[in-house]
């Protein structure tokens, strides 16, 4: 039956959507499209596609009430059955595992690309100047210790830089420990240094709507705009005809109601009805966006950035001046040679070191302004609902008129695809004539 459900909606060889599954295991695996819409913060009817989709995947289970809403029940090892019926999945669950480790890489390959063109750029300058002092002063001194270069006795001296590896350069420590686990290496500092720590809003869409659902939820599915305006971009023209609202109408099936007196309430009935009992969630008065950080790094961490980025940039225009006549690289050779034909990119990459956040900084900088002013604007709309007037009391108790709340139990079931339908007949006989004994004794 759910399969023609499900080609009934057109939906063929579905992957189930990763925050319906997660929604499903989260209310302990019996839910209602309104459960998962408001805790995946989903639109409705794309809650109800992907469980019934979900649903025929994993051979899932309707319960329908007398009044006609639907439970939805899975198995608890539903994760199992699509990764052992998808490779999709399958690789999905690889690259969850492989991906931490690529980007660790990744993030800590950008400071050993600098540590080695710093040590590219002076090894040469070093072969440079060392070529042109033996050809002025011949061998006059060649009785010193060349192993040394002239810089004292002959002692090779590697130091340690294993400190880059970890966060806290005075404190040695074979592993990570628990405490260490939070810190970034210096190694990971310098691609913060460079490119920040992402986006710390990238999850403010779904924030946005699991707080308006959960705000419908609390008021037993039945709001005023007032009440959502603090979770919107709400501008100036929209607070007096309230389209702000449409999205949400739109997302969670909802339906707007008319006071006597002309005021807009809105009433999502999808979301009254549950098959889990509910508690009050907690909800912010408004929906704050965190403000963008130039990077987490340990500030002893940038200023090493800064400085060796600037020693690399110098080292680079030095090596250009050596460079210039373009004699160095022919008469030495093998890693002068090297390194001039590739000083464009070394060039390129110390600019760019230096450049890039600079540029980052004062564009953070604009953006935490935007950031301000909307949060002041959803504050702000959050205190118009707190310092409520008289007519917007008036439209809070017109809107509790239309709160309802649907639990639906097992004892409320007319029907469940768990069991044959003979079967269930057999045991609705005496709650069947139960129902006609009442309806005769009130005649």
């Amino acid at each position: 039956m759910l399969g023609l459900l499900v080609s009934s909606l057109g939906e063929k060889n579905m992957v189930a959507d990763p925050q319906i599954m997660k929604a499903v295991e989260q209310l302990g695996y019996r839910v209602t499209v309104g459960d998962v819409a408001a805790q995946a913060g989903l639109e409705v009817n794309l809650a109800q596609r992907g469980l019934l989709g979900l649903a025929s995947e994993v051979n899932g289970n309707l319960q329908v009430a007398e009044s006609g809403e639907i439970a939805y029940v899975f198995p608890r090892n539903l994760r199992a059955i699509l990764q052992q019926k998808y490779l999709r999945l399958r690789l999905q669950a690889f690259w969850q595992k492989v991906w931490p480790i690529l980007f660790y890489l990744i993030r800590i390959s950008f400071g050993i690309v600098l540590l080695v063109s710093i040590a590219l750029i002076f090894i040469a300058i070093a072969i440079i100047l060392i070529a042109a002092t033996s050809a002025k002063g011949g061998n006059s001194d060649s009785d010193r210790d060349n192993s040394g270069f002239g810089f004292g006795p002959s002692i090779w001296y590697f130091p340690d830089f294993s400190w880059f590896f970890y966060s806290d350069p005075y404190r040695r420590r074979s592993s990570r420990t628990e405490s260490d686990s939070d810190g970034m290496n210096f190694l990971e500092g310098i691609f913060s240094f460079l490119f920040g720590d992402g986006n710390p809003n990238a999850d403010l869409i779904n924030r946005r709507w699991r707080t308006i659902s959960a705000t419908i939820l609390n008021q037993k599915g039945a709001v005023t705009g007032e009440q959502i305006a603090p979770y919107l971009d709400v501008g100036e023209d929209s607070d007096r005809d309230e389209n702000y609202m449409l999205p949400v109408l739109v997302k969670f099936d909802g339906r707007p109601e008319v006071s006597p007196t002309g005021e807009i309430i809105y009433q999502f009935p999808a979301l009254q009805a549950t098959a889990t009992e509910r508690e009050r969630r907690s909800v912010p008065a408004y929906l704050k966006e965190y403000l963008w950080q130039f990077s987490r790094a340990k500030s002893w961490q940038i200023m090493l950035a800064i400085g060796l980025g600037s020693l690399n940039l110098i080292g680079a225009l030095v090596l250009w001046s050596l460079l210039a006549s373009g004699s160095a690289a022919a008469q030495l050779g093998g890693l002068v040679a090297f390194v001039q034909s590739i000083f464009w990119l070394l060039l390129a990459y110390g600019i760019g070191f230096l450049a890039i956040p600079l540029l980052r900084y004062y564009w953070i900088l604009w953006r935490n302004a935007k950031i301000e002013t909307r949060n002041q604007q959803r504050q702000q709309s959050a205190e118009v609902l707190l310092a409520a007037d008289d007519r917007l009391e008036q439209k809070l108790a017109y809107a509790r008129q239309f709160a309802a709340e649907q639990f639906i139990s097992a004892q409320d079931l007319a029907y469940t695809t768990e069991k044959d339908l003979l079967e269930q007949e057999s045991e609705q006989t005496d709650k069947i004539d139960a129902e006609w004994r009442r309806r005769l004794e009130q005649r």
